[in-house]
């Protein structure tokens, strides 16, 4: 599926600063490193002030700061070109009106003109990813003068798998992207920059549960590490 992003323009649109890299770091630095591709992250929210009993952005001032630097730290290790970052409140981006969301991710895709998009899993259990899926859906509607060729989703570690057992909405790759050991050890240090996100094992965020997560679905196509992703829509 590679040859189909060689030389194109690629837009990841995230909630929340980490979700880049847990979702496809280790696919964003081959696609850079290995296919010239050009990428652009998107991230909406801010990521952190949901964990206080109110927002209040002023109290979390210096920690916000912190949360974009880290961002930036990240791009570096990862090497992705471009990056918009967005101040949405964090695990609540079911109080935003859909459309103002939707205005967002239209205008980032005006301004980047994108081949192709990768974005949250829709079944995700937090909210702000469902929310960040139908948006990217909403604001790339199969009409005739849309120049978007393909949506992917992935899996977000810590969200996607936390769902309820009896959910419908699971994630069911369909497409595993071959990452190699350099790819994922990028991956793994851009996480670790996140000072907020990153945890220690057996968290889903740890570094051994990445490199886990890589193995296992490298083992479902018989390579040593890879990533997984939902074809959404893919056209010539």
């Amino acid at each position: 599926m590679l040859e189909l992003l060689r030389n194109k323009k690629v837009l990841v649109v995230v909630a929340h600063p980490d979700d880049e890299l847990l979702g496809l770091g280790g696919t964003l630095n081959k696609l850079v490193t290995q296919y010239n591709s050009t990428i652009k992250v998107v991230i909406l929210g801010e990521g952190i002030t949901s964990r206080s009993d109110e927002r209040n952005p002023e109290k979390w001032e210096n920690e916000l700061k912190k949360h974009r630097s880290n961002i930036k730290s990240a791009q570096q290790t990862i090497g992705y070109q471009e990056l918009s970052i967005h101040q949405l409140a964090d695990n609540r981006f079911d109080s935003v009106d859909l459309l103002d969301i939707v205005k967002i991710v239209e205008k980032e895709k005006k301004e980047f003109s994108p081949d192709y998009i990768f974005t949250h899993h829709g079944g995700d259990l937090n909210i702000d990813h469902q929310r960040t899926f139908e948006a990217v859906i909403t604001a790339t509607r199969p009409m005739e003068n849309e120049n978007v060729k393909g949506i992917f989703t992935f899996e977000t570690p810590s969200g996607t798998e936390w769902r309820a057992s009896s959910d419908p909405k699971h994630f069911i790759p369909n497409v595993f992207i071959s990452i190699s050991e350099s790819n994922l050890a990028s991956k793994i240090k851009g996480m670790e920059f996140y000072d907020f996100e990153k945890r220690p094992f057996p968290h889903p965020r740890s570094p051994e549960a990445l490199k886990i997560v890589a193995q296992r679905y490298g083992i479902q196509v018989g390579v040593n590490y890879a990533e997984a992703f939902m074809i959404i829509r893919l056209k010539d």
